[in-house]
C-alpha cells in the first residue's frame, strides 16, 4: 500500500532514500578528509550511524528522511566554516537529545565530555519555548553564555539556522515569516560578529526572500538582466589594473563580486534611490599571495596602483589592515571612479585574511597559534561574559541591549595615555568612563574630547582621544540610561539606580508598618503580598518606594478586613470596568485566515499606526494585550523585532475584496517645479481616478518641488496604479509611498 505522508514533491522508494543518505554522508567524509587523524573515521561513522537510527521514523515537513538534516549541517560546518571532526559529530547529533530517545549520558560515554557538552549546549538553545519576550531574550542569553563557554556551539547553531533556511518551502507561511525575522534580527548579525560574510549575506538575502518576497524578486530579476553588461563593465575596469599589477610582480588573483540582493535593498532605501542608481553593485576583489610579514607592505603597495589608475573617494577609505575589526576581519578598502563615472568599491586582502574574512572564528583560532597577542575576538568574548555575569532578571531589553553593544560595527578610541579602547558604534563619553571602571562612570560629570570639553551625551567617533572628568557629587539618574548604549553601562546604571531605590524604600518600609499596626495587623510577608497585590504593584520594594516618595498614602487600609492579625482585601465592588479592557475573542492558532473587510466585524482589529497597511499589502496580525489585534505590513520597520521577540502573538491575516472601505496612505512626490504640474496631479487624482485627497502640502526651492499627499485608497492595485499613472507626467522624478504619522 502506498503512504501519502509526503508532499508531492518528494517521492522515492525506500532503496532510493537510502541511497541518497549514503551519498551525502560519502560527500561529508570527502570534506572531512584532508582533517582526518587515525581513528576519527570510524567515529565520524558511529555517529552517523547513532543519529541514523535515532531519527529513523522522522520526516521533515517536505517529507524527505530527517537524518537528511543534521548531515547538511555537518556539511556546512567542514565546507562553510571550516569546523572540523569533533564538531562534525556534534553536528550529526544536534537534534538526537532534544527529539530522540538518545540521552545525554549516552553522547557522554560514546564520544566523551567535550562533545556531550556542546550537544547539551545546542540543545538548551533550541528548547526555545515561546510564553513571552523575556522567554525568548532568556534564551538568546543562554545561547550566548554557551557561546562564551564554546564558541562552537554558535557555529553550529548558525549551519543549523542556515540550511532551515535553504529549506523553508514546505513550512506554513507564519511559520516562515516568524523563522525570517528571527533570523534576520539575531542570527545573521551574529554570523556577521563572528566574521562569516557569506553566511550573514545568504541569511539576510533568504530573510528577504519571505520577509518582501516581491521586492527581492524585483532585484533579482534586474541582476540577472545587467548581468551581461556588468561582466563587461568589470572585465573594463581590471583589464589596466591587471596589466600594472603583473608588471610589479605580485602574485595576486582579480575578480568582480556582486553584492547581496538584501544589502542593495538596503542601499536603496537608505540613499532613497533606485535599482538604476545604486552606484556600487558589485566589488572587485583583490587577493594576494604574500608571506604574513609582506602582507600590509604590498596591500599598500597594490592601493597606490589602483589610485594611480583611478580617483579614489577620500571618505571612502577603510583601513582595517592597522585596525583590524574585533571579528578578525582584516582588509584594505577604497572605492574609486572607474570608467563612464561609475563609482567602483575595491578591496584588497591576502589570502590569510581571505580565509579569515570567508570563515570567521574557524579560520582565526588556526592562526592564533602563531600569535602571542591576545587577540580583539578573546576581548570581545571577556566583554560578552562580563555582561552576562552581572545578570538582571529583566532580560526583555537585554536583547536589544545586546544588539547595539556587540552586534554593531565599533569604533576605536584613545584614553589620555594613548591606550586603544574598542566600542560600539554610538558610544557616547558616558560609555566610555564605564568602560574604564564603573566608579569612573558612575562619577561622571563630563569630559575633554580631543582637549575639548563636551557633556557626557557626547556621541564618540573613530579616533577620538578622551578624558573623562568626575566628582564625588555626580550620581546615576534615569536619563542616562538614554544615551548610553554598551551594555555594561546600562547594567551598572540600573543596578545604581536600583541602590538609590532601595534607600528611599526603606523610608516608606516604616511608614507602612506604623500603618498596618494602627490597623491592628501584623507587618509580615503575608500582609505585604497582600497590599502589594491591591495595589497591583510587582513588589514589596515597589510599593514602600511609593508610599516613600507619596504616589501611595495607603488611605484604603481602613476598607480591609483584619482577621486575626491578617489583613483580608476589600471585594471589588463592581467588575464591568475589568472587562472591557479584555481583548477581542482571538483566533487559535491555526485558526481559518482573518479575511477583512466582509468579516470584518467578527474581529476587533486596528492598523499599525507604524506602517499604515492597506489592502494588498502583505501582512500579519499580531496579538496586542488589550487592544486585540494590530495588523502590521510584513516589511514594517517593527515587524521584524515583533516577528523575532514574540512569535507566538503573530497570526495570518489576508484582505478581502472591499472596495466600501478606504483607507488613508500619503504619497510623497518630487519633480521638477513647472508651471501647472500641482493642477496636472490633482486633476489626476481626484479628477480622472476619482479617488479623495486629504491633505495637500507642497514646497519648492530651486526648481525642485515636493509634495506630500495624503489620500484615501481601497487598495494595494489602486495606489499602484496611481504610482504608474503620476510616474508618466511629465517632470516627476520619483514617487514613494509614506507612512503618514510621520507628517
Amino acid at each position: 500500500m502506498e503512504t501519502v505522508a509526503a508532499t508531492p514533491k518528494y517521492n522515492l522508494s525506500e532503496e532510493q532514500e537510502k541511497k541518497l543518505i549514503l551519498r551525502e554522508y560519502r560527500a561529508l567524509l570527502r570534506s572531512l578528509k584532508p582533517k582526518l587523524k587515525p581513528g576519527d573515521k570510524e567515529l565520524v561513522r558511529h555517529a552517523f550511524e547513532m543519529a541514523a537510527d535515532a531519527h529513523k521514523t522522522m520526516r521533515r515537513k517536505s517529507g524527505e528522511p530527517y537524518i537528511l538534516h543534521p548531515l547538511a549541517v555537518a556539511q556546512i560546518c567542514v565546507e562553510e566554516i571550516g569546523l572540523g571532526v569533533r564538531s562534525t559529530i556534534c553536528a550529526l547529533m544536534h537534534d538526537t537529545v532534544e527529539d530522540t530517545d538518545i540521552s545525554l549520558e549516552d553522547v557522554q560515554r560514546e564520544f566523551g565530555t567535550e562533545i556531550a557538552r556542546i550537544v547539551d549546549g545546542l540543545t538548551k538553545i533550541s528548547n526555545v519555548i515561546d510564553i513571552n519576550a523575556s522567554q525568548q531574550a532568556e534564551n538568546f542569553k543562554k545561547i550566548l553564555l554557551t557561546l562564551t563557554d564554546d564558541p562552537r556551539v554558535i557555529l553550529i547553531k548558525l549551519a543549523d539556522r542556515l540550511h532551515n533556511m535553504r529549506t523553508m518551502e514546505s513550512m506554513k507561511r507564519e511559520k516562515q515569516l516568524k523563522i525570517s525575522s528571527e533570523t534576520v534580527y539575531v542570527y545573521a548579525p551574529l554570523a556577521h560578529r563572528m566574521g562569516l560574510y557569506n553566511i550573514k549575506t545568504e541569511m539576510e538575502d533568504l530573510s528577504m526572500k519571505y520577509l518582501e518576497p516581491d521586492t527581492y524578486k524585483e532585484i533579482a530579476r534586474k541582476l540577472a538582466e545587467t548581468k551581461r553588461e556588468r561582466t563587461r563593465y568589470i572585465n573594463e575596469f581590471i583589464r589596466p589594473l591587471k596589466e600594472k599589477l603583473e608588471k610589479a610582480h605580485y602574485n595576486f588573483e582579480i575578480y568582480g563580486r556582486p553584492k547581496s540582493i538584501h544589502s542593495i535593498w538596503n542601499k536603496m532605501k537608505k540613499k532613497g534611490v533606485t535599482f538604476e542608481e545604486v552606484y556600487d553593485l558589485f566589488a572587485i576583489r583583490i587577493l594576494l599571495n604574500a608571506p604574513p610579514e609582506q602582507e600590509k607592505k604590498e596591500c599598500w603597495g597594490i592601493y597606490s596602483i589602483i589610485t594611480d589608475e583611478y580617483t579614489p573617494s577620500p571618505e571612502r577609505l577603510r583601513d582595517w589592515l592597522s585596525n583590524p575589526k574585533s571579528n578578525g576581519y582584516e582588509a584594505l578598502h577604497t572605492t574609486v571612479m572607474g570608467p563612464q563615472g561609475k563609482w567602483v568599491e575595491v578591496q584588497i586582502r591576502s589570502k590569510r585574511m581571505n580565509e579569515i574574512a570567508e570563515k570567521g572564528l574557524a579560520a582565526h583560532w588556526k592562526y592564533k597559534e602563531e600569535t602571542t597577542d591576545e587577540s580583539r575576538f578573546d576581548k570581545w568574548f571577556h566583554q560578552i561574559r562580563e555582561v552576562l555575569n552581572t545578570q538582571d532578571t529583566d532580560t526583555v531589553d537585554f536583547l536589544q541591549d545586546f544588539k547595539t553593544s556587540f552586534l554593531a560595527e565599533e569604533i576605536y578610541v584613545y584614553t589620555p595615555k594613548g591606550d586603544v579602547k574598542m566600542l560600539p558604534v554610538n558610544s557616547t563619553a558616558l560609555d566610555f568612563a564605564f568602560s574604564i571602571h564603573s566608579a569612573v562612570g558612575s562619577t561622571c560629570i563630563g569630559a575633554k574630547v580631543n582637549h575639548k570639553l563636551v557633556p557626557i551625551s557626547h556621541k564618540l567617533r573613530s579616533g577620538d582621544q578622551i578624558e573623562i572628568i568626575t566628582s564625588n557629587k555626580q550620581k546615576p539618574n534615569e536619563d542616562w540610561l538614554n544615551f548610553v548604549v554598551t551594555a555594561k553601562a546600562k547594567t551598572k546604571i540600573k543596578d545604581a539606580l536600583k541602590e538609590e531605590k532601595r534607600r528611599i524604600a526603606d523610608d516608606g518600609k516604616g511608614f507602612t508598618q506604623r500603618k498596618m499596626e494602627g490597623v491592628g495587623a501584623a507587618f509580615n510577608q503575608h500582609n505585604i503580598d497582600i497590599v502589594t497585590n491591591f495595589y497591583k504593584l510587582s513588589s514589596s520594594l515597589d510599593l514602600f518606594y511609593r508610599v516613600a516618595v507619596k504616589t501611595i498614602d495607603l488611605k484604603e487600609l481602613k476598607d480591609f478586613t483584619v482577621i486575626g492579625d491578617k489583613l483580608e482585601p476589600p471585594r471589588p465592588v463592581k467588575l464591568l470596568p475589568e472587562i472591557k479592557n479584555e481583548p477581542a475573542a482571538l483566533p487559535k492558532k491555526d485558526a481559518e485566515l482573518i479575511i477583512f473587510g466582509e468579516s470584518s466585524d467578527k474581529i476587533v482589529y486596528n492598523l499599525a499606526n507604524c506602517c499604515k497597511p492597506i489592502p494588498g499589502d502583505d501582512v500579519f496580525g499580531f496579538v496586542t494585550t488589550g487592544k486585540g489585534l494590530t495588523i502590521h505590513r510584513t516589511n514594517c520597520p517593527n515587524a521584524a523585532k515583533l516577528m523575532a521577540n514574540y512569535g507566538h502573538r503573530v497570526v495570518k491575516t489576508k484582505w478581502a475584496k472591499n472596495k466600501e472601505i478606504s483607507f488613508l496612505t500619503g504619497l510623497k512626490i518630487v519633480g521638477l517645479d513647472d508651471v501647472g504640474v500641482i493642477h496636472k496631479i490633482t486633476n489626476l487624482i481626484s479628477g480622472e481616478m476619482k479617488i479623495n485627497i486629504a491633505a495637500l502640502t507642497v514646497e519648492a526651492k530651486e526648481g525642485i518641488f515636493m509634495g506630500n499627499i495624503r489620500i484615501f485608497v481601497h487598495d494595494k492595485e489602486e495606489l499602484e496604479d496611481l504610482v504608474e499613472r503620476l510616474l508618466k507626467l511629465g517632470g516627476i522624478q520619483s514617487v514613494d509611498r509614506y507612512d503618514t504619522d510621520k507628517e
